[in-house]
């Protein structure tokens, strides 16, 4: 196969994973009952750095360390991929700022629907996590391509 066509079938591989990932984030933020993403009609919304992210580990032990890790680990793990694939997807989004803003944005959006919808509420520490895993997400990036470009080398 011609590294031309190897191109293209990678770039539709990550395309691929790219729209799955953005369908399942869209049914665990928006649609999964298991994670309390039911409309109560209610505008819900924190707008104090770091006020949830405390309170969650401050409980931790009434909350249970299940929804203590849900919401605070999953916050940071579900925007990870975003932050991975970006750069694979285009050659714009390469750089760190690029991911950082556009992983931002892209929470933003997210917790402005919940707080408009209902559906979950909005956080100003999820902004925190989630822009955080975008960027934990690029890091694993740049180490996926510096052991490519190593491996192509040897």
């Amino acid at each position: 196969m011609s590294s031309h066509k190897k191109n293209e079938t990678g770039r539709a591989i990550f395309w691929l994973l790219f729209l799955l990932y953005i369908a399942a984030l869209v049914y665990f933020l928006f649609f999964s009952e298991r994670y309390g993403r039911t409309d109560d009609g209610n505008f819900r919304y924190n707008l104090v750095p770091l006020q949830e992210i405390v309170r969650f580990i401050k409980y931790r032990s009434i909350m249970g360390t299940e929804t203590v890790v849900l919401n605070l680990a999953g916050n940071v793990a579900g925007f990870m991929p975003f932050g991975f694939l970006l750069p694979l997807l285009s050659a714009k989004e390469r750089r760190l700022i690029m991911v950082l803003l556009l992983t931002f944005e892209l929470s933003l959006v997210v917790e402005v629907i919940q707080l408009f919808t209902g559906v979950g509420s909005f956080d100003v520490d999820d902004l925190i996590l989630n822009t955080l895993g975008g960027v934990l997400g690029y890091g694993c990036y740049c180490i996926f391509a510096a052991l490519h470009r190593k491996g192509g080398r040897g």
